[in-house]
């Protein structure tokens, strides 16, 4: 991409997209076309049609997306299918039909399946089960892989893929019914601070393990992927190690610094019980992630305080 390029990024104002937005403007691009929701809804075919006819974006970051957490991904498996499914279609062949340079597609790890031998490698993908808590979700992204690969096939597009691991930061969502692990444990522990509770009710056991990516080093991923990677082929985003969920809750709460206690409801689903990505790939091409996971909570948190009111 040249500095002057015009990139699109899809989804601008959630986690992903703010901060490729954020990385971008960091590193010297002019040419950023952002729209929110109200302006273009990308579930509607002939809006995402006309936008890219009328703009023409050399360059598109496919942020977009509906995403949550466990309780969400199971409770509107339905929104969540077609939802994505309808973003991914309209925007992917839009790009193909006006001539866009290269575009990036973002996956998740949820595409791989429930038992992958650890850490789990990029040719995992298809073959076994996925998980049943986010399947719908997860086929959705499978389904924009492959229809990244087919247009590549048949059309001669340059639409690559790339899987990040679980994602906190900046800009994430701190909803209790829809939030993913960390702002959920943030915003609980920092509930439970200000009413002085004495303690915390989390889900499940503890014991499954996960791997998190502060969302900033995603971006700058995301940007030398775009400037250096031009394979089908889908590409792993991580830090390449993980902790137990009960080890993670220990560093939320002494980010956060709450003095109570934790308390596991082990009637709640745990779901995969480890999800560690192979980035060998990535780290061959000389990316590797730079914030650790405790100032990168410590950087969330500091954002929610400033944000929680709105």
């Amino acid at each position: 991409m040249e500095k002057n390029s015009k990139i699109y990024v899809a989804g601008h104002t959630g986690l992903v997209g703010s901060a490729i937005v954020r990385e971008l403007e960091r590193q010297g691009y002019e040419n950023i076309v952002i729209k929110t929701r109200e302006e273009l809804d990308l579930t509607q075919q002939r809006r995402v049609e006309n936008f890219f006819e009328k703009e023409r974006p050399e360059y598109v970051f496919l942020a977009a997306a509906k995403v949550g957490g466990i309780l969400a991904n199971d409770k509107y498996s339905a929104d969540f299918i077609r939802d994505n499914l309808a973003i991914e279609t309209n925007v992917i062949d839009s790009a193909y039909k006006n001539d866009v340079k290269k575009m990036l597609f973002l996956g998740s790890s949820c595409v791989y399946p429930k038992n992958s031998p650890q850490p789990i490698k990029e040719e995992y993908l298809l073959t076994g089960e996925l998980e049943v808590t986010n399947k719908a979700y997860a086929v959705a992204k499978i389904a924009g892989i492959i229809m990244c690969q087919s247009y590549n096939k048949q059309y001669g597009t340059n639409f690559i893929s790339v899987m990040p691991t679980n994602l906190y930061g900046e800009n994430d969502n701190f909803d209790l019914e829809s939030s993913h692990v960390i702002p959920a444990m943030i915003r609980k522990f920092d509930d439970a601070k200000k009413n002085n509770e004495k303690e915390v009710i989390l889900w499940g056991t503890g014991s499954p393990k996960r791997e998190f990516l502060y969302v900033d080093d995603l971006a700058n991923a995301c940007v030398f992927l775009m400037n250096n990677y031009n394979d089908s082929e889908i590409i792993n985003i991580g830090v390449g190690e993980d902790l137990s969920i009960l080890e993670l809750a220990n560093v939320v709460k002494k980010c956060v610094g709450y003095k109570g206690d934790i308390v596991w409801d082990k009637s709640r689903p745990d779901g995969t019980l480890r999800k560690l990505l192979d980035v060998s790939k990535l780290q061959g091409l000389g990316w590797k992630a730079k914030i650790n996971l405790e100032d990168g909570i410590r950087r969330t948190y500091e954002w929610f305080r400033e944000n929680k009111k709105s």
